[in-house]
């Protein structure tokens, strides 16, 4: 038997409506955990789907971190009713600080100049020379995926939660507020630093 007070309780925890709450505890036998689970499966589908959408709106967070590292973090949806919840400022705060903390390059992957991944590699190649082709195409692969969860914000562990990245972190999000997010672009300063120093 599934109680009103379970659906109210899902609703409050996920924000999702209180018909997919019901549904939710219903497909999953009234097992609070898994309701929530199944949830956040069908929220990240929706998300999937949201994600190509144009997001032209949003909003320019700046974080200052004890006055040696600032950070401006261009952050975009699809609404401006969206980018002035306090949801979606808290997304751009935590974004920004997670820029602070981890000095990330590129937003992603596709940032990066092909010359620096084809330099990458040949550094990786020489690094397990005399190993079959196919192992070596494997273990460069592997070292290249390491090295854009290095460079790249979105592949990057989220810092305030190691186990997410900013990607799934932003997912999880679009999935809640129920609008295509974008990490639109970011500059980041060090007392000190030249532009282009890391």
């Amino acid at each position: 038997m599934i109680s009103a007070n379970m659906v109210m309780e899902l609703r409050e925890k996920t924000g999702v409506g209180m018909m997919d709450c019901k549904k939710a505890l219903t497909e999953t036998g009234g097992d609070f955990e898994k309701a929530l689970d199944y949830l956040r499966k069908k929220g990240l589908a929706t998300a999937a789907k949201k994600s190509g959408r144009k997001a032209s709106e949003g909003l320019i967070c700046s974080y200052i971190h004890m006055d040696k590292i600032g950070v401006m973090l261009e952050l975009n949806c699809e609404t401006d009713f969206v980018a002035k919840t306090d949801e979606y400022k808290i997304l751009a705060k935590d974004i920004s600080m997670h820029i602070a903390a981890a000095n990330p390059e590129y937003v992603e992957p596709s940032e990066i100049p092909a010359a620096v991944i084809e330099r990458e590699k040949e550094i990786y190649k020489d690094q397990v020379k005399g190993k079959p082709a196919n192992v070596v195409d494997k273990i460069v692969e592997g070292k290249l995926e390491k090295f854009y969860s290095e460079k790249c914000l979105v592949k990057q562990a989220f810092v305030k939660n190691p186990d997410q990245t900013i990607h799934d972190l932003v997912v999880e999000k679009i999935a809640k507020l129920g609008e295509n997010i974008v990490i639109g672009r970011f500059v980041r300063y060090q007392l000190g630093e030249k532009q282009g120093e890391s």
